[in-house]
């Protein structure tokens, strides 16, 4: 069983589902969806039901909402590293949706995240932790710091570590950690923003690879899913979807079963064909993190998932 250490956030999740068409500037009826969330926690829970040992380190607060997290995290399977700040509030998401499943606005609150001080790094269970495992991966809630300071580690124990972008306006924090990453997972809008303003899809490779990104996969909605590595640049189509009911989490649901297959001996293109069947599943569950997500549902999605179209 591979070991996976997941570094970032693990938080609650508040996601309204405008039922008829959105009218900006008005109330719109809809309904309130709430549940733990995170990017790093929703990857790490879609590990740990596709069979790795997870541990997830993270900070919360000491209120309800931090028990409800603590307590998903312990149902979950995964192994709690959490630092409690008892006299702080947990960190929260709240998105606003259209019917069709499409973002319309969120609100990040999430200051407790700057917390997490790079010198955390220096305590020995998650120094044990990283020489343990067999992969890490995290994502861009962690300072600029911290994430560089994670990268080196990493890189001293010889580990591969991933990156899940979060949005645009924090996928920078993950600068100092760029020629040191296996894999980014990112979309096309934290694509642009690390390119500095829209670019066409196809200069996405040689301008990351600019920044130090050797391994990258940009989702595109229902558009191709892009991928580049140092073998070329390539596309995976995603199977055509009939009824969404919810993208959050769905990027990553595709970072999780995509670094699950990686360290279990696929290459990048197979391994990202899987990540493209896990997001499939994804998008029709309400949950940010879909129970329906194992092994043997993976592998029926992947029936229907095109083999990756080289382009380079």
């Amino acid at each position: 069983m591979a070991r996976v250490l997941v570094f970032g956030g693990a938080h609650i999740d508040r996601r309204a589902t405008i039922s008829g068409e959105t009218v900006p500037g008005a109330s719109n009826p809809g309904n309130w969806h709430e549940e733990p969330g995170g990017g790093g926690f929703n990857a790490a829970r879609n590990l740990a039901g596709l069979g790795d040992s997870v541990a997830m380190v993270s900070v919360r607060g000491g209120d309800a909402a931090g028990e409800a997290v603590g307590q998903a995290v312990e149902a979950a399977g995964i192994e709690d590293m959490a630092q409690v700040f008892l006299d702080r509030k947990t960190p929260s998401y709240s998105a606003v949706l259209e019917n069709n499943g499409d973002l319309v606005i969120a609100v990040a609150d999430m200051d407790l995240y700057d917390r997490f001080v790079y010198r955390q790094l220096s305590r020995k269970s998650i120094r044990e932790a990283v020489a343990a495992s067999d992969f890490v991966l995290c994502d861009a809630n962690l300072p600029p710091d911290t994430i560089g300071a994670l990268s080196s580690m990493t890189a001293a124990h010889e580990k591969p570590l991933a990156a899940i972008a979060i949005s645009p306006a924090k996928v920078p924090r993950l600068s100092q950690a760029f020629t040191g990453l296996s894999v980014l997972f990112l979309n096309a809008a934290e694509a642009d923003a690390l390119c500095g303003g829209p670019v066409q899809p196809q200069l996405w490779p040689q301008k990351l690879r600019a920044l130090g990104i050797t391994c990258a996969a940009i989702t595109r909605g229902a558009e191709p899913v892009l991928g580049f590595d140092r073998k070329g640049v390539f596309q995976i189509a995603p199977p055509a979807i009939d009824s969404i009911v919810d993208v959050t989490g769905a990027g990553d649901a595709l970072a999780a079963a995509t670094v699950n297959a990686m360290v279990n001996g696929a290459g990048f293109s197979d391994a990202l064909k899987s990540g493209v069947a896990a997001a499939g599943i994804a998008v029709r569950s309400p949950n940010a993190a879909p129970p329906e997500l194992d092994a043997d549902s993976l592998a029926k999605a992947m029936a229907l998932v095109p083999q990756p179209e080289f382009l380079s």
